[in-house]
C-alpha cells in the first residue's frame, strides 16, 4: 500500500498516519463481574440446611472505588464488611444501602487468586437470626459506607442454632 503511494508522488509518512489504528481491533472488554454464594449450615453438625447462589451487581460507587485503588491515595476505603438484610427489591446502579439492612460483620477472609478476589462473611449462631434473608452487600466501613455491591435472591431463613457463610467474588476481565 505505501509502494503505491509513493508511486503516486504522496508521502509515505501521511500515508501511515492515516492508516494506524484501521482495521486493529484496541477493545480489552474489561469488566468486573460479581458472583455470591449464600449458605446456611447447621452449627452443631455442620450439616447444609439451605443454599442460594446469584450474579450481583457491582454498584456506581463500587466501581468507582474499585477504580480509586489505584490512585497512589485512595479516598474510597476498601471494603471489609459484609451485610445481610430482608429486603426484596431488585438490586440498581444507583444503590448505596440494603433495602433493609438487619446485621454487617467483618469480613473472616480476602484473598485474591490471579484476576479473582474471594471475600467470605461468617455470622455465628444466634447472629442475625429468625430472618428470611434476601440480600447482601459488600461495604467498606461497619455502619453506613460506601457500598460496594448488591444481590438479592430467594429468602433462605437463618434459626437460632444456624450458622451463615457468604462467598462473594468479584472477577476482573
Amino acid at each position: 500500500m505505501i509502494a503505491s503511494v509513493i508511486e503516486d508522488g504522496a508521502n509515505a509518512r501521511d500515508e501511515l498516519i492515516v492508516s494506524v489504528g484501521r482495521g486493529l481491533p484496541v477493545s480489552d472488554d474489561l469488566g468486573i463481574r460479581g458472583h455470591v454464594r449464600v449458605e446456611v449450615r447447621d452449627a452443631e453438625t455442620g450439616a447444609l440446611k439451605d443454599f442460594v447462589e446469584s450474579d450481583n451487581l457491582i454498584v456506581t460507587v463500587g466501581k468507582n472505588g474499585i477504580a480509586d485503588q489505584l490512585l497512589a491515595s485512595p479516598t474510597i476505603s476498601k471494603p471489609g464488611w459484609m451485610a445481610v438484610g430482608t429486603g426484596s427489591t431488585a438490586p440498581a446502579a444507583g444503590d448505596t444501602a440494603l433495602g433493609a439492612e438487619i446485621d454487617r460483620n467483618a469480613l473472616t477472609s480476602k484473598t485474591r487468586s490471579t484476576n479473582v478476589v474471594t471475600m467470605v462473611g461468617d455470622w455465628a449462631a444466634g447472629d442475625a437470626t429468625n430472618s428470611a434473608i434476601a440480600e447482601a452487600g459488600i461495604f467498606d466501613a461497619s455502619s453506613t459506607g460506601n457500598m460496594y455491591a448488591r444481590a438479592t435472591f430467594t429468602a433462605i431463613n437463618k434459626g437460632a442454632s444456624d450458622t451463615l457463610s457468604i462467598t462473594w467474588t468479584f472477577t476482573v476481565g
